[in-house]
């Protein structure tokens, strides 16, 4: 169902075709993947002082992954096997893929194309622009990492503990690498390699061209985010309750973020800037970080657990946890810029575009807000 106004504050069928709009290359404003960019280092432009909720949209089913937002339309997936296609500015549905199982994983569009796995370990690749089945890839177990692009290939892990690239033109597979363990984390893709951490502890450097591992970090921990890399630096969180920076050249460790007093899991995946890393955790805090030393700069605290991942824009920081609240921080200082109650748990993460933020929640609601113009 369709809320023009706010409200509370393997084989597909594809429906609901009749909005249908030719397909619009990405820009710089967009959002196509889980972390916005290929080194998932969630950054966009900046959005405006306040933000309304300009339209709503029911999904039939708990949200728990990223929107991804390209050329004017919104892809989403919800839990009951559902791929939304979306118009951004009034929230009205283009079309709806449904696949045989659970969608956790976020959209990711490349070339007029959208991919995503299922927890049934198929691999789809859809037409952006009608939702009609391209083709599909079997892997041997769930998949909840998103997908990243390199020449033309995408990259994404799989619970059967590979990491995988395929042709996107066929979906044939050029080449994969086995882990130890879950590939749970989107792989961070700069300068020819990809960078992923594992449920199996280990960091690791992967060449691009032919799959080749050709460096690895032992981060002492179970890792679910996915790391942000920025310049020679990858940076994530781990479950032994540390954030940890790896220097990408040596192969090491080049400093540990520990709070002093909470020792709790990172679920969330890093936001990062030349200066800042910013992480929400299970201890209900999101953590600034010096991105340089890795000293703890501010922390905020939130009524509940943060496993959905920061977006920096601007002098500002989204962020959204169980308790529903959806809220900007101050970059400098982590003061309350602006917040917005859903009134459901949030695991998603913002995507922001064309002075747009989207982001669902676990009842089922996917929110589209807008940047109020200056002086209304």
């Amino acid at each position: 169902m369709i809320h023009p106004s706010p409200i509370r504050w393997r084989t597909a069928l594809v429906v609901g075709a009749a909005l249908l709009l030719p397909f619009t290359a990405p820009t710089l404003a967009d959002w196509p993947s889980f972390r916005g960019d290929s080194g998932l280092t969630g950054v966009s432009k900046p959005l405006p002082g306040k933000l309304m909720p300009v339209w709503t949209y029911e999904a039939g089913d708990a949200i728990e992954s990223t929107a991804a937002i390209v050329g004017g339309s919104v892809y989403v997936a919800s839990l009951d096997g559902k791929l939304h296609a979306l118009d951004l500015e009034t929230g009205n549905v283009r079309w709806t893929h449904t696949s045989e199982d659970e969608i956790k994983s976020s959209p990711s569009v490349q070339g007029g194309v959208v991919y995503f796995g299922d927890e049934g370990g198929v691999f789809h690749a859809l037409d952006a622009a009608t939702g009609e089945v391209k083709w599909t890839f079997q892997t041997d177990a769930g998949i909840i990492s998103s997908a990243n692009f390199f020449d033309s290939r995408v990259i994404f892990g799989s619970y059967d503990n590979f990491l995988y690239a395929l042709e996107t033109a066929d979906g044939s597979l050029a080449w994969k690498i086995e882990t130890d363990n879950y590939v749970h984390a989107t792989p961070a893709v700069v300068d020819g390699f990809t960078y992923f951490a594992g449920c199996d502890g280990l960091f690791r450097k992967v060449r691009l061209t032919d799959g080749v591992e050709v460096a690895s970090v032992q981060l002492d921990g179970y890792v679910a985010g996915s790391a942000a890399v920025l310049g020679k630096h990858a940076f994530v969180g781990t479950f032994e309750n540390t954030v940890l920076a790896v220097d990408t050249e040596k192969a090491e460790i080049a400093w540990r973020y520990q709070h002093s007093d909470r020792e709790f899991p990172f679920y969330s995946s890093p936001a990062v800037t030349a200066t800042h890393v910013i992480i929400g955790g299970r201890d209900k805090l999101v953590h600034a970080i010096d991105a340089k030393t890795g000293e703890g700069r501010w922390t905020h605290s939130t009524r509940a657990r943060i496993d959905a991942s920061p977006v920096i824009a601007g002098n500002r920081v989204f962020i959204a946890s169980k308790d529903g609240d959806l809220q900007a921080l101050d970059l400098g200082s982590g003061e309350i810029a602006w917040n917005f109650d859903t009134g459901s748990a949030i695991t998603a993460s913002a995507a922001i575009s064309d002075g747009y933020l989207v982001i669902g929640t676990l009842d089922g609601l996917l929110y589209g807000f807008k940047a109020q113009e200056a002086g209304s």
